[in-house]
């Protein structure tokens, strides 16, 4: 498909304003569930896993959580021959475990998303003892450091903010950097999300990992930037005649992300870093710098938790990374 003359021209001067910157059957599912318990205790982990989504989609969890958990048992039976959900055993798990190889963080990872299906399995009377409760994998836990202001600056600097690819992407590193919201919500924002009287960003449960709703101020810059982005939206779906109000989308006017593991912002924020040698450009990455400069500034941990979206405000103190000259600095204002 050609490119339509002036469609993706942004008629606005974006760096002027960047100087104010700082599956399953149903009859299948209903003859398992019916079944007695004696005949449950046998059932296949592919069955289970079906049983099992389908109520996670129903709940309303994220596809990529879902995804996870196919992705992940699937492997598990491929490796160590499993196919019965009472066979699962501690030496079957640690079995699975050995033969990856990947890194202990990502074999912890994998880990996790086996326990939380062995805990429905459980839940469901498939298991009578949680026997896997005691498996774990040591991992040196290393804070990983956050974008700082200055790394979204550079970025901003290089980008061409007079296309709409471009601009667009601009604007999803500024939102993901000054509200700290995640990819996954990024994809699922829509121009109704957007509060430009107060300047808030209204996240409804039904977008947020943990389902929780949530209002995340913006600063004047973004509200600009958000406006420009918003009318060029409207160019592009006409352009195209798409019918969405999402607040972004491809320079086509669709969705930017097409499956869990396949997102447009995300693979193009790769491509900048690696072409202009960014090390802390990243979503996650991007997310933690907005965690650190609340933390910098002087916001409470309990309140920055709160804005990640956290369940745990342990997971918070993992995102603020904090070298040892600032430990020594913030003991001495004790002393």
């Amino acid at each position: 498909m050609t490119k339509r003359k002036g469609l993706y021209d942004i008629d606005v001067d974006i760096k002027g304003l960047l100087e104010e910157m700082p599956a399953s059957s149903p009859a299948a599912l209903k003859t398992i569930i019916e079944k007695p318990a004696i005949l449950r205790d046998s059932i296949l982990i592919s069955i289970a896993l079906d049983i099992i989504t389908s109520h996670m989609k129903v709940s309303g969890n994220r596809r990529r959580t879902i995804s996870d958990y196919v992705l992940h048992e699937e492997h598990f039976r491929s490796v160590t021959n499993v196919q019965y959900v009472a066979d699962i055993i501690a030496d079957t798990i640690y079995q699975w475990v050995e033969r990856m190889n990947v890194s202990n963080q990502t074999k912890l990872t994998r880990l996790k998303c086996l326990k939380a299906f062995l805990s429905r399995c459980f839940d469901n009377h498939w298991i009578e003892m949680k026997f896997w409760k005691t498996i774990n994998i040591k991992v040196d836990q290393k804070v990983k450091e956050g974008a700082t202001e200055h790394d979204a600056n550079v970025l901003l600097s290089l980008l061409d903010l007079g296309t709409f690819v471009q601009l667009r992407d601009a604007v999803a590193v500024l939102v993901m950097y000054k509200t700290g919201i995640r990819i996954n919500t990024i994809v699922q924002l829509e121009e109704r999300h957007i509060d430009f009287h107060n300047k808030v960003l209204n996240l409804e449960g039904s977008i947020m990992k943990n389902h929780q709703q949530i209002k995340l101020p913006f600063d004047d810059l973004l509200e600009k930037l958000l406006r420009v982005l918003i009318k060029q939206n409207a160019v592009i779906r006409k352009g195209y005649g798409k019918k969405n109000s999402l607040l972004f989308i491809t320079k086509y006017g669709d969705v930017i992300s097409t499956s869990p593991t396949h997102n447009n912002i995300q693979k193009r924020l790769n491509k900048y870093a690696k072409a202009y040698g960014l090390k802390n450009i990243n979503p996650h990455a991007l997310r933690r710098g907005f965690a650190k400069s609340l933390l910098d500034k002087g916001a409470n941990v309990a309140v920055i938790s709160k804005a990640l979206g956290h369940s745990d405000i342990s997971v918070t103190t993992k995102y603020l990374h904090l070298d040892v000259d600032e430990v020594v600095s913030s003991l001495r204002s004790y002393l």
